[in-house]
């Protein structure tokens, strides 16, 4: 099967991108997280604040807030429990425990890692990884790497004044165990998701950060002492509290670098690690996609052209005007919840919808490597949104205009069965959902400009607007559930979109909710 139809299959026909007769091999499943063995370990704080509201004026962190940061990004927060009926007759229930973090992960599989490159006091400066089971970082390299990354990056980044870099990367088998050739699509909404509520943290400790997305992988996975068969980064995030350091282009002359030549100026690493599975299988679909994704030379980094506004016709319907809600983060991230069989229906405002909409797109805008900082670009995913018992908006299919803040009616009629019929699982009643949103983006995900490396930078934008849309909800009391294991097919129709050249990415109902009976207890003080 060729890389574009395995992609197509992907998300359009996943039985025929799928791996036939899969069997999860539940008891040698791999651990949620990765574990190092025999590095030199660091101890953070464990006394992590229970809010971020009130953060002093930004300052250069030191290894104690160091470590609150990393927490609300990506550590362990809650342990649930919750308990199924699988046989009435006998009597028989099944209890599924998991370990769980702020920012949501299909399965509760979280295929992604951190690692941080750290310039902070009370630490030697170096390359670490976040050890999440025990909240605390694990050297793997001394030394000041500034220039090296800032190579990397095609000299796009003054990393000399940055405290930290961060790398998400990926480990293919933390969820191809279960979900097989599926894992590619899930793993960068995953990374979005984390990269999303890394940048809503950062916010509130007062850090200046951007994304790169393009990046010389070969070299980022040699400082990192990556495996490139077993995982690879994704995305580097530099972290500073000086407002001037990101460039999307940098010089030409100092761009022209390749990854063999910066891998020659390091020795290579080989930390042991553990994740649990004594049998993992090859995932070979994957392995290409992640070798055609790779940059081998900066001169290969590009930029997509900015677009016109898209010809919109039709009656618009206003939006009330929305202002940015102010919230506490760390309350809202200990609330988010997705519902299932959960929703219940309710009637939702206009301006509930207007605070949503403008909340999710507004703070979702972000420093990146695929677009010029001077010029002003569409949006590259957007939302669409069926709506049923919405103060006066008649139900219906329709497209938020973020620019104008106004829904775009495009068919109109209540949908809820038609999405129902196209979800692989019923475990949501849609006819209990007053909102049903739908993250947009063109087909052919960037091919001519980005490659095969545009599908999984889409996937993780994606992502990164699904992280906002949820925190958003949560804020005002409702919850949301991201859900893959739908028609896209179908969704097109619906919204229409085939002119358009665009699909929806993910489905994400939204509304009111019942709470669930299970045990959860939060892992914090």
């Amino acid at each position: 099967m060729s890389l574009d139809e395995f992609l197509h299959n992907l998300h359009f026909d996943i039985e025929k991108a799928s791996i036939p007769n899969w069997e999860v091999d539940w008891e040698d499943g791999p651990l949620p997280y990765k574990l190092y063995r025999g590095s030199p370990e660091v101890p953070l704080s464990l006394e992590v604040p229970l809010t971020l509201e009130g953060q002093k004026q930004p300052v250069k962190p030191d290894l104690r807030n160091m470590g609150h940061f990393l927490w609300y990004v990506y550590g362990l927060t809650q342990f649930s429990q919750s308990v199924f009926s699988l046989d009435s007759s006998e009597k028989t229930i099944e209890r599924m425990q998991s370990k769980r973090r702020f920012a949501p992960s299909g399965g509760a599989l979280y295929p992604n890692e951190l690692y941080v490159y750290l310039k902070i006091e009370d630490l030697p400066i170096g390359i670490y990884h976040y050890d999440v089971a025990h909240h605390r970082l694990v050297l793997l390299r001394v030394g000041n790497f500034d220039t090296y990354i800032a190579r990397a990056l095609g000299n796009r980044c003054d990393i000399s004044a940055c405290f930290g870099t961060v790398f998400v990367s990926t480990m293919f088998w933390k969820n191809f165990f279960k979900y097989n050739n599926f894992a590619y699509r899930l793993q960068g909404l995953d990374a979005g998701v984390l990269i999303g509520q890394l940048l809503e943290v950062s916010k509130r400790f007062g850090f200046e950060s951007g994304v790169y997305f393009q990046f010389l992988d070969s070299a980022m996975n040699h400082l990192l002492g990556l495996s490139e068969r077993e995982e690879s980064v994704y995305a580097v995030i530099p972290l500073s509290v000086e407002p001037t350091i990101w460039s999307a282009n940098g010089s030409e002359k100092d761009r022209m670098v390749s990854a063999a030549e910066l891998c020659r100026e390091l020795p290579s690493i080989q930390p042991n690690h553990y994740i649990r599975s004594q049998r993992i299988k090859e995932y070979p679909m994957l392995t290409k996609l992640n070798e055609a994704s790779m940059l081998d030379s900066t001169t290969s980094f590009s930029l997509i052209e900015s677009k016109e506004n898209e010809n919109r016709e039709g009656q618009a319907v206003a939006l009330p005007h929305a202002e940015r809600l102010s919230y506490d983060l760390g309350s809202v991230c200990r609330k988010r919840f997705s519902p299932d069989m959960d929703f219940i229906l309710g009637m939702v405002s206009q301006l509930e919808l207007a605070n949503l909409l403008h909340e999710a797109t507004d703070s979702f805008l972000y420093r990146n490597d695929l677009e010029a900082t001077h010029q002003k670009h569409e949006p590259r995913v957007s939302l669409n949104v069926c709506v049923y018992n919405v103060e006066g908006i008649p139900n219906g299919a329709y497209q938020y205009d973020s620019t104008a803040h106004a829904l775009r009616p495009v068919h109109l009629g209540d949908h809820r069965l038609l999405l129902q019929s196209g979800l692989s699982l019923n475990n949501v009643n849609l006819l209990q959902v007053p909102l049903c949103l739908h993250v947009t983006g063109v087909k052919d995900y960037y091919k001519t400009t980005l490659g095969y490396r545009g599908y999984r930078i889409q996937q993780m934008e994606a992502g990164m607007l699904v992280q906002r849309l949820l925190l958003s909800a949560v804020a005002r009391g409702m919850g949301g559930h991201p859900l893959l294991g739908y028609d896209s097919n179908l969704c097109d129709e619906i919204y229409r979109m085939e002119p358009q050249g665009k699909t929806s990415l993910i489905q994400i109902p939204i509304g009111p909710y019942r709470h669930r009976p299970w045990l959860l207890g939060g892992l914090c003080s």
